[in-house]
């Protein structure tokens, strides 16, 4: 899938410049064109924004209009919450990002000034608007929108899989035979204090306390400390 271009127009700020720069690169974009930014550019608050995607606002281009800035892509999106009375395809970022895949040109999404959006003149030259579901709150940060859109497109190349939890750990984790060898000893010491009261309900209730362990992926430090923690109990 090409990846698409972001075009930034009439942005007010160059501390959103900065910021959309930084969630394009967390993401896997690189290309960045400016149209008639209102501060110069570049400039020093862009920069600091940016943090470690200095190379995306380097490659930076500065277009007059957005005529000339989507003179070479063959499909252009406009971001936009806004409704239009114009007859294009809305798209959410999933479903914009999964028609860039399947056509796979090259292709811009245009993010409009923060107090206004894009105008009509704007929006008249894109192909199709894709529009970010919200809670109440319609309108976005510029960098808001760039992330999201970003990571629609991140997640659709990259063929993300559900992350995993990764325990970071010193200790090996406790075999099967540690793990029991510390529940024996539990055992033995509740039965010595008579903690069940009822013995009826014993096996119910040990059942209960061996899946709190066994479920919890000990380690084999943990199990040591376990058998430490009940040997000091019982001393009391």
């Amino acid at each position: 899938m090409t990846a698409p271009v972001t075009i930034l127009v009439n942005t007010q700020l160059s501390e959103n410049i900065g910021a959309a720069a930084r969630a394009m690169k967390n993401f896997g974009l690189s290309e960045l064109r400016l149209v008639a930014p209102r501060e110069e550019f570049p400039n020093k608050r862009a920069y600091d924004l940016a943090a470690h995607a200095v190379d995306v606002l380097d490659k930076a281009r500065i277009f007059a209009t957005t005529r000339e800035a989507v003179a070479d892509l063959k499909r252009v999106y406009a971001s936009t919450a806004r409704p239009r009375e114009m007859v294009k395809a809305v798209y959410t970022p999933p479903e914009a990002v999964a028609h860039m895949a399947e056509e796979n040109l090259p292709t811009g999404i245009m993010f409009g000034p923060e107090r206004t959006g894009l105008t009509n003149k704007d929006v008249a030259v894109c192909d199709a608007i894709i529009t970010i579901p919200t809670a109440e709150l319609a309108s976005l940060n510029i960098a808001q929108s760039v992330v999201v859109i970003a990571y629609e497109y991140f997640q659709k190349t990259c063929n993300l899989q559900p992350v995993t939890c990764n325990l970071v750990h010193k200790s090996e984790f406790a075999t099967k035979e540690d793990l029991q060898g510390f529940l024996d000893h539990l055992e033995r010491r509740l039965d010595e204090v008579d903690f069940w009261k009822v013995y009826e309900k014993k096996a119910k209730m040990w059942i209960n306390l061996q899946n709190i362990f066994t479920r919890s992926s000990l380690t084999e430090q943990e199990i040591r400390t376990l058998h430490g923690v009940i040997a000091a109990v019982i001393k009391l």
